[in-house]
């Protein structure tokens, strides 16, 4: 438990999301997907795309100037641009149940829309062709579930790699002095490195809670030298709140978020990165605002939207944190951790 709180430190602590992961490793493949579902009635959407080489899939619905205002849900995958083929299984699954953008008189005439981002780990299990598709999308979305969000060699993050160790899934959530939640996954593939070359410590580990991370320091690696082709990565993020906010609020959320990423992982957002950072907020809980001068109720809406702010980029931060520790070494890429194996100072 957190101290603040919140009872797994995952992103499923924010009320009513899911999250579902599905992957293949073996037989030539290690690559996965990861779906978070919105509650009933979907979440205000939002995403901001700051690497140089992204990987996506309905992003531009997600502009505060256009139509669709909330979905359902988002994926993040392997496969870089191929595995995007897989959002179109969590696509039939919410049209199964009637989830989706209504398009019709009938219940059932719904267009789901399912912003995705891809991240790249193509032939890193030896088959360059093993690739999500619409079966492991909807694999994944079957596999949504509020426990406790499973990190590590999982869903999107089973190809992973951060800087030449083994990535993966991480997850990490708060609860604000307000009472909002607020809760992110990521799916950590990054060509920077997440491990401080002075000192082999996480740069993550500095923005934990008391306790949080273990004090842990492994002699840094540098980039694999798999023979991959050049190096083409990407830091996948969603970040969810209970806080009721407007498409404009949730894009600027995402954008802040990608601070977490710019603490945990040097350097970022670079043109072999496709970064990207999406929010999905269910309204479930007013924005709080504090007491005050009714004058001056612009800023008091800024002050607790920058509380808000403040705290996505500090949980991704730290889910960056829990994902390079929660991977296990695979092949080639070692974890962080068995790095650290008989080190003096790892504990």
């Amino acid at each position: 438990m957190a101290d603040d709180g919140t009872p797994t430190n995952s992103l499923t602590d924010v009320p009513g999301f899911r999250v579902g992961h599905a992957h293949r490793a073996g037989d030539g493949a290690l690559t996965g997907v990861t779906v978070v579902l919105a509650p009933e009635g979907g979440a205000v959407a939002a995403v901001d795309v700051r690497g140089g080489g992204p990987g996506t899939r309905e992003t531009d619905a997600l502009d505060p100037r256009n139509l669709v205002q909330r979905v359902d849900a988002v994926l993040l995958t392997g496969g870089s641009a191929f595995g995007l083929d897989a959002a179109g299984g969590v696509v039939g699954w919410l049209e199964e149940r009637g989830r989706g953008f209504r398009v019709g008189a009938e219940p059932s005439q719904v267009v789901p829309v399912v912003p995705a981002a891809a991240l790249f780990d193509l032939g890193r299990g030896g088959d360059w062709k093993a690739r999500p598709d619409a079966a492991l999308g909807r694999d994944a979305a079957d596999a949504a579930t509020d426990a406790p969000v499973a990190q590590g060699n999982v869903g999107a993050g089973t190809g992973a790699v951060v800087g030449g160790l083994k990535g993966g899934i991480g997850t990490a959530s708060v609860r604000l002095p307000s009472g909002a939640t607020l809760g992110a996954v990521v799916a950590v593939n990054a060509v920077g490195s997440a491990v401080d070359p002075a000192t082999g410590e996480l740069y993550a580990a500095r923005f934990g809670r008391p306790g949080e991370f273990p004090d842990l320091r492994a002699e840094p690696s540098a980039p694999s030298t798999a023979d991959e082709g050049p190096s083409l990565n990407t830091t996948l993020v969603v970040v969810a709140t209970d806080t009721t906010l407007t498409k404009a609020q949730a894009q600027k959320l995402a954008g802040t978020a990608h601070d977490g990423l710019a603490r945990a992982l040097r350097p970022v957002h670079l043109l072999s990165d496709g970064d990207t950072v999406f929010v999905l907020a269910s309204g479930a809980r007013p924005l709080p605002l504090p007491e005050g001068d009714p004058a001056f109720a612009v800023h008091l809406e800024a002050g607790a939207l920058n509380e808000l702010y403040a705290a996505a980029a500090d949980t991704v931060t730290r889910a960056i944190g829990h994902a390079v520790l929660a991977a296990d070494s695979v092949g080639e890429f070692s974890s962080f951790r068995d790095k650290c194996t008989n080190q003096p100072n790892c504990g």
